[in-house]
């Protein structure tokens, strides 16, 4: 990959896309995770305007440190950043408060995550109605389009999507190109939305390497027989989760009515 050639690619389309929309420049969530960071990086060299949300919700320690670290290096090199701090601990909690709890703990502990990230796109687009800012997605390709790793209305509720053709050691590539600290680059990958330490991997069952190789096979036309042990296990993993979460993939589904019903 021409690395420094995608990133000019990538700030220019960004540039383009918000001129033409008539908007001041984007609006994007900081986790201290490598996504956050490439992205807010490459809206910032736009030289339009970007505003930081941090938007903890029970977060751990040191997810919050690395995002301020980044924040800092955003606003020491680009005249064009804010950041704002909204703590939706006290909203995530009142909420928890009033739905109802059942008794599958699993069941709850996945909407509860989703509940999160659904909070956190309503404040995005809160503040960029505000000062008229377009929101800037974090998902990349292996997220995005290979396993469905996001919450729909949550991460996924975006205005564009500055990496999402990028894989995720692509995305890694873009952040030593970028001078993006050595924290979050060497961080294990995790999204942060169950308040603890659980990693994407452990979430998801197999390591973003493992996914991108699955799914550069399943572009190329294999099939489940033509593996075995490990890979077989990475294969038919990244086929269950990429069928089961096309439906956050595609358009939503419209009941079209036959006109002569009309």
């Amino acid at each position: 990959m021409q690395t420094e050639k995608v990133i000019d690619h990538i700030v220019n389309w960004l540039k383009d896309y918000a001129n033409n929309a008539k908007v001041n420049g984007f609006v994007i969530g900081i986790s201290g995770g490598i996504d956050s960071a490439v992205t807010s990086m490459l809206c910032a060299k736009t030289g339009l305007d970007l505003l930081c949300l941090e938007m903890p919700i029970h977060q751990p320690i040191n997810h919050v440190s690395r995002g301020k670290e980044h924040i800092k290096q955003l606003k020491d090199n680009f005249a064009n950043v804010k950041n704002t701090l909204v703590d939706l601990t006290p909203v995530f909690d009142q909420f928890k408060a009033e739905v109802s709890i059942i008794d599958n703990q699993a069941t709850v502990d996945m909407a509860l995550a989703n509940t999160r990230a659904r909070l956190r796109m309503t404040t995005l687009y809160y503040y960029a109605g505000l000062h008229g800012l377009l929101v800037a997605g974090t998902g990349n390709k292996i997220e995005d389009f290979g396993v469905g790793f996001f919450t729909k209305y949550g991460d996924g509720g975006v205005d564009l999507s500055p990496i999402a053709d990028l894989t995720k050691s692509e995305v890694y590539d873009l952040a030593k190109m970028l001078g993006i600290s050595s924290s979050i680059i060497n961080a294990v990958p995790s999204d942060g939305l169950f308040g603890d330490d659980r990693s994407d991997e452990d979430q998801i069952g197999a390591s973003y390497p493992e996914l991108e190789w699955a799914m550069s096979m399943k572009e190329n036309g294999k099939k489940l027989e033509d593996f075995e042990g490990r890979k077989r296990e990475v294969f038919e993993l990244f086929s269950k989760l990429n069928a089961n979460n096309q439906h956050k993939m595609v358009p939503i589904p419209i009941c079209e009515i036959p006109k002569n019903l009309k």
